[in-house]
């Protein structure tokens, strides 16, 4: 698990966590696949069929991402209330499933070749059935509709992130789509608050992009230091620690997740729950706040920064080497650097970057409500307390604590 840890960290910190799937997240969602539904205790076929599919996942290289089957605003506001579903069954025998109906956001699908959707509605309505579905994105009937590319300048060298690492999310569209029986599976409304679900590999995969991230901010705030000539002045020192801080909190806390695993009901090792909920707190309390700290730590020079075309004029090349070089930096590396963190927290990509974390893993609320229910030690602690006093307290339980509001969707009702 560490080994595969080191892994993820390098491969997301090669695009400053902005690239939020890398090439082994299909494998987690099909091992998060197998857990749930064995501990669900569902037929050994559907077992042997997700074993299977993993298996190919291994041999082809296929590329699977995750939907989690939410219906679109439209769908959600429509006055029947049978009506406002992301999916529809049309029509079902021995051989698979017909499904319509349209998924809100999910990411990477113009690049993956399956999707994995989870249903958040009863098939059919009433049925007590939530389907799970194995999907092709080029089976017949399926559409992709992505959304527009994230704004940012032609020139490489004024957005050198964003230019190369604009993830796209979409929208998926069904009409008629066939499924294979083999690729159906009897599953549940999904809720993430539960200790082993199906996107527990996948909330380590996230910590670890959200780190990639961290770190990114921490380095360019470190070489800004000393590019800008500011590595002695207190109050820059200070920013620095507390940059430092909010990277050193979340990677112990994703060391310990590894050093402290838990077994699921497939006999496999997860990343200890708890500690990857606290470095997800971590990171949702401490983002904008490091953002806001690498805009003001260069000062205006962040505003003012020029492009490298400027420098195509040899008299306005001169007048920015005497504006922007010196301590031993010429202009344009001094500039170049400027323009990586402008890019970084500053751009279109930062704000999509925020926006998608927000929704797409629940935010500070979310992460807050798992961190409450998977939280183990209420009545050790509260019961510890007796040894220091000289009265006998009765046994207390708080265990209530851990049942609070499961993840579930906002409620969007039509007017009436």
């Amino acid at each position: 698990m560490q080994r595969l840890g080191r892994a993820l960290k390098a491969g997301l910190f090669s695009s400053g966590g902005n690239i939020t799937h890398t090439p082994g997240y299909g494998a987690l969602i099909s091992l998060g696949l197998l857990n749930h539904l064995t501990g669900l205790n569902k037929s050994s076929e559907d077992i042997a069929a997700v074993n299977e599919y993993r298996e190919s996942l291994c041999r082809t290289g296929r590329f699977l991402t995750f939907a989690g089957g939410g219906a679109l605003i439209g769908s959600r506001l429509r006055q029947d209330p049978g009506q406002r579903v992301a999916l529809r069954l049309v029509s079902e025998t021995n051989e698979g499933i017909v499904v319509s109906g349209k998924v809100q956001m999910h990411t990477t699908t113009p690049f993956a070749e399956d999707v994995l959707i989870t249903s958040r509605d009863e098939l059919p309505p009433g049925s007590g059935r939530w389907p799970w579905i194995l999907l092709p994105i080029n089976a017949p009937g399926v559409r992709v509709v992505a959304r527009r590319t994230a704004a940012r300048h032609p020139n490489p060298f004024l957005s050198p992130l964003s230019s190369r690492f604009d993830e796209l999310d979409a929208l998926l569209w069904l009409k008629d789509v066939f499924i294979p029986r083999e690729r159906v599976f009897a599953g549940e409304l999904l809720d993430r608050t539960k200790r082993h679900s199906l996107v527990s590999w996948l909330l380590w995969h996230h910590n670890y992009g959200w780190l990639a991230k961290a770190e990114l901010t921490l380095g360019l705030g470190l070489a800004l230091a000393e590019v800008m000539g500011l590595k002695q002045n207190t109050a820059t020192i200070e920013q620095l620690v507390d940059l430092a801080v909010a990277v050193q909190t979340s990677r112990t806390c994703i060391a310990a997740a590894e050093l402290d695993p838990e077994i699921t009901a497939s006999g496999h090792a997860l990343p200890g729950q708890a500690h990857l909920a606290a470095a997800a707190v971590n990171i949702f309390k401490s983002r904008q706040r490091m953002a806001e700290t690498l805009r003001s730590l260069p000062g205006s020079s962040l505003i003012n920064a020029p492009a490298d075309t400027d420098f195509a004029d040899p008299v306005m090349a001169a007048e920015l080497e005497d504006a922007f070089g010196g301590g031993g930096y010429t202009a344009l590396q001094r500039a170049a650097l400027l323009q990586l963190a402008w890019d970084h927290v500053s751009s279109g990509l930062d704000g999509r970057e925020s926006a998608f974390e927000l929704n797409a893993s629940g935010g500070m609320t979310a992460w807050r409500a798992r961190l409450r229910t998977w939280f183990q030690d209420y009545n050790g602690l509260a019961n510890g307390v007796q040894q220091f006093l000289g009265v006998e307290l009765p046994e207390m339980d708080l265990t209530s604590l851990q049942s609070g509001p499961s993840e579930r969707p906002r409620q969007v009702l039509p007017p009436s």
